[in-house]
């Protein structure tokens, strides 16, 4: 077990029972993505997708009104302010609040995306631009019944990079583009209708919920959830013959678990899960 922890960009972390914790921690700023928390999402990711301890994630935040407002616009207007002092010069470091797609320094949404880990989005509140992918990023989304959800990027002349590309896959295609062209958001109900988040429910038991979707997921076997999301990830824009012959993930069938799965059935009784 190890305790929670809160990194200086606002990123609490823990991991329990088999299970990591990221909770944003800005609720000041609506949980607003800076630069120091993009990069210590891609160290936690980073961290989970290769701790044998990890078996799923949770992405949550803290605060009332936002799960994530997107990227942090006060700091990118100083940061547009600071340039056009300096006649535009061009800083050494990253932009503040913006969302790179390129550079030295993975980009976290797709860290995200790419752990090899069960992921769960617990999301409330606002969840736009940035908050929006960052549920996305995740497999499953939990949603508080006051969930708000949007891509406002076109009314504030942004990109969306992330967003254009993975919304299309979670959701009908012209509900992405409506999403994309309008900027507006979807209330709970509708997003669960389109499939943008799997369930819905009171605000007041979101964390209950949510742990009881978690805890659902490690109390399976942690080689074949991790060989399905392997699979599903690399396999579902291949055609279905090459996707049959794909080999991705750890092979369950020749793990330990598979023998103790086996053996829990006939003996009556819960595995006991090594993930080996």
């Amino acid at each position: 077990m190890s305790g929670p922890e809160r990194t200086d960009g606002g990123l609490i972390v823990e991991v329990r029972d088999r299970v990591a914790y990221a909770t944003i921690d800005r609720p000041e700023r609506m949980n607003a993505i800076s630069v120091g928390l993009a990069d210590d999402l891609v160290d936690a990711f980073d961290a989970f997708s290769t701790d044998r301890d990890v078996w799923a994630v949770v992405l949550s935040a803290t605060g009332e009104r936002a799960f994530c407002a997107g990227a942090d616009l006060k700091d990118m207007g100083a940061a547009d302010a600071a340039r056009a002092g300096t006649g535009g010069a061009r800083s050494g470091g990253r932009r503040p609040g913006a969302v790179p797609m390129t550079g030295s320094r993975r980009n976290f949404f797709e860290v995200i995306l790419e752990c090899s880990k069960p992921t769960v989005a617990s999301v409330f509140g606002w969840a736009m631009g940035g908050g929006c992918e960052l549920a996305i990023a995740c497999d499953v989304r939990i949603a508080a019944d006051d969930l708000r959800i949007g891509m406002p990027e076109a009314k504030r002349g942004l990109g969306a990079n992330f967003g254009s590309v993975v919304l299309p896959r979670v959701v009908p295609l012209g509900v992405a583009y409506q999403m994309l062209y309008t900027g507006e958001p979807l209330d709970a109900a509708t997003a669960l209708h389109w499939g943008l988040v799997q369930q819905v429910v009171p605000r007041a038991e979101l964390a209950e919920r949510t742990e009881a979707l978690v805890r659902s997921i490690v109390a399976n076997a942690p080689l074949t959830t991790q060989r399905y999301k392997a699979m599903i990830t690399k396999g579902r824009d291949l055609p279905t013959s090459a996707a049959l012959r794909l080999n991705a993930g750890p092979n369950p069938y020749l793990s330990e678990d598979r023998k103790e799965g086996v053996a829990a059935f006939l003996e009556k009784r819960s595995p006991d899960w090594q993930a080996r």
